[in-house]
């Protein structure tokens, strides 16, 4: 993957690209999840940059992508549509991990033209019905709550809970080990009550494909994601043997799930 770095006033992101853009191949945009970074997907990006155009990024305020000043999903969806410009690509086919969703849905929500199909990966639906007084409340208390662990305890808990395979859990314990724990707190702070800013009822028109790891326990992703589908006129796919990382945890069952879904575009 070859590193480029995107300028920006609140500070630098930093993106890979596959190789040359080629305008006759498909391009996909692979988003990762809170305090994670492009490490999620290194079961993916090798899989299928020999046939497609393939980007990621460690998302503002995430990975090498620090420091960034005041996050929010607004800079993160500018900030993509950028990339897309500099690349000189239209349309990608954008996979989103957990908070890599969000960041999708905040591009549809300003410039759905960019977005020629969704991949959602545990992630969960922007629409005001979803979400009850109750879940919004908690999602704005995440903040001071990890605050109460020690640092140690609080990176194998997210580790823990958000990967089945060993494998796995130590690839998020690594991508963890770059933020102290002010810093982590503050980030889940902003990634979840940012969410909530963001959040409107959206109309999501393109082809898009739901997976759901089956042990996801993160919040309620799954009851979400069974409204969300039922809205959509679709089907969640579940990955066997996965937590709320699917797509590292079990990343064949993943990987032919999405390589399914690009050839019925």
């Amino acid at each position: 993957m070859i590193e480029k770095t995107l300028e920006t006033e609140s500070g630098n992101i930093r993106y890979w690209i596959s190789g040359e853009i080629r305008p006759d191949r498909l391009s996909l945009l692979f988003l990762h999840g809170l305090t994670a970074s492009h490490q999620l997907f290194e079961q993916q990006l090798g899989h299928f940059s020999d046939r497609y155009n393939v980007i990621t990024w460690d998302a503002p305020a995430h990975g090498l992508s620090r420091p960034f000043k005041d996050f929010t999903y607004e800079k993160a969806a500018n900030a993509l549509i950028r990339i897309l410009d500099e690349l000189g690509i239209a349309e990608a086919v954008f996979i989103g991990q957990s908070m890599g969703g969000f960041i999708t849905q905040s591009v549809l929500k300003r410039a759905p033209e960019r977005v020629k199909a969704f991949v959602s990966l545990d992630s969960t639906p922007f629409g005001e019905k979803y979400y009850s007084k109750s879940d919004r409340w908690w999602l704005r208390q995440v903040e001071w709550m990890s605050r109460l662990y020690p640092e140690k305890a609080l990176k194998k808990a997210i580790a823990k809970q958000t990967a089945r395979e060993e494998r796995a859990r130590r690839n998020m314990e690594d991508m963890l080990s770059v933020y102290e724990k002010n810093e982590l707190c503050h980030l889940m702070g902003i990634g979840f009550a940012g969410f909530l800013e963001d959040n409107c009822d959206l109309q999501i028109s393109c082809p898009t494909l739901l997976i759901v790891g089956e042990f996801d326990i993160t919040g309620r992703v799954k009851q979400y994601n069974e409204q969300w589908a039922k809205e959509l006129n679709t089907s969640v796919k579940w990955v066997k043997d996965a937590a709320h990382n699917s797509n590292d945890d079990q990343p064949e069952q993943v990987n032919r799930l999405i390589e399914e879904f690009l050839s019925g575009l």
